[in-house]
């Protein structure tokens, strides 16, 4: 009798638990989570008018965009919330406070169905007016809600054409709001009005401008910033920058962002210990008109001005962004209280204003530093530069130098033996 009991409860508890699973899935609650602090894009598309231009490989803007976007879609990564809104798409006539509202969302910012997205996309046809502003706004607002990263990716061929609703001081409300959402714009045309208003808007969220006159450019861009979104949040820190290394900053392992003249120098401070390596990277963006042919150089050197280390980059007109690094392992030392060296980093760029383009504030710095242990035997790396590789040429040499004796004796022999016969 007890037994029946104790298998009649077992049963019930059992049906109990399985009933509970049923109303209340266990994914739900870490859906909803998972959600709430997953990251989320929308890209904000210009479907003006000046869309229809063939200037893009041959192709129309919005044929180049189209493609982009089903290339972003396919590649998009599982944990980002993406949404597509629109300016210009719907609205066909010539009143200005009409077509100055024309924006909507062409697909909800959430999880992303592809074909779906595709579908919507494919129905877009260059028509009317470049609201951008009100365009933002309502971009800020759907993305409003949850913990994660919040980014509006910008694609425009013009000026915003519904003043004085300037889309740059609409930037600047939204990142005033604190919200933590960042705008990146990208510009189709190499036009100078265009470019400032976009940097504006890029610069006021702590965004990027990127200049796109290739479909390949687009597509790789947009698929970049969206990538982005799904990376760990990382705040850079601002910093300041010297014109000469002392009373230059001490940085610990960060990431900072610091503005540097066109054709100047900025120093940094990094204290680096016995049997630690100094891994540094910096990269230089032109975010306006600059001339062809540029280059950063990324230097550490002592207190007294010894090179110890360099990286170089260099562009000529196809990039907005110069980056280049150095790595600067450090000996080990015998003695345990050995004091840490301070290494000057040293940032020049030759970048170049173009005619008439306004040389401040100084162009965007972005410094990446990284104190870690160093490898084995950090001495060779520092002085050759070849690490363990150094052994091997040293072998390869002396293979050589024997090779040679012994071809040298050798064909010494063989004259012997020819002039003897």
């Amino acid at each position: 009798m007890i037994t029946r009991q104790r298998l009649a409860a077992g049963i019930c508890a059992l049906l109990a638990t399985l009933t509970a699973g049923v109303a209340f899935p266990a994914g739900a609650v870490a859906d909803e989570t998972d959600s709430a602090a997953s990251p989320k894009v929308e890209l904000v598309l210009d479907v003006s008018g000046s869309m229809s231009a063939k200037d893009m490989d041959g192709g129309s803007r919005m044929a180049a965009a189209k493609q982009a976007f089903n290339e972003v879609l396919d590649a998009t990564p599982e944990e980002v919330q993406l949404g597509i809104r629109t300016l210009g798409a719907n609205y066909h006539g010539n009143d200005r406070k009409t077509g100055c509202k024309d924006t909507a969302q062409l697909y909800p910012v959430g999880t992303l169905n592809r074909t779906e997205a595709k579908t919507a996309v494919a129905t877009l046809t260059p028509t009317g007016w470049t609201p951008i502003g009100p365009a933002l706004l309502k971009a800020a607002d759907d993305l409003n809600g949850g913990d994660g990263s919040r980014h509006i990716v910008l694609i425009s061929d013009g000026e915003d054409t519904c003043q004085p609703l300037d889309p740059c001081e609409v930037a600047r409300e939204i990142a005033a709001k604190g919200i933590g959402l960042t705008i990146d714009t990208l510009g189709l045309v190499p036009d100078a009005k265009t470019r400032d208003q976009l940097s504006c808007i890029a610069d006021a969220t702590g965004g990027t401008y990127t200049s796109v006159q290739h479909k390949e450019e687009l597509s790789d861009r947009v698929g970049q910033l969206v990538d982005r979104a799904a990376d760990p949040v990382v705040t850079p820190v601002a910093t300041e920058g010297t014109a000469q290394c002392t009373g230059a900053p001490t940085l610990k392992s960060g990431l900072y962002t610091d503005r540097e003249e066109f054709g100047k120098q900025r120093f940094y401070r990094v204290d680096v210990d016995p049997g630690q390596e100094l891994r540094a990277s910096v990269s230089v963006g032109a975010d306006r008109e600059v001339n062809p042919d540029y280059g950063v150089l990324l230097r550490a050197v002592t207190v007294h001005g010894r090179e110890i280390v360099r990286g170089e980059g260099t562009g000529n007109g196809r990039t907005d962004v110069i980056s280049t690094g150095l790595r600067y392992p450090k000996a080990e030392s015998d003695d345990d209280n050995a004091p840490a060296e301070t290494v000057c980093l040293q940032v020049t760029n030759s970048f170049s204003a173009a005619s008439g383009v306004k040389t401040t504030p100084g162009l965007p710095l972005e410094l990446t530093v990284d104190v870690v242990d160093g490898p084995s035997k950090a001495s060779d790396v520092a002085s050759f530069g070849l690490g363990r590789g150094w052994w091997l040429l040293g072998a390869l040499v002396l293979t050589g130098f024997v090779a040679g004796l012994l071809w040298g004796w050798l064909s010494r022999w063989r004259l012997a033996v020819w002039r003897t016969n």
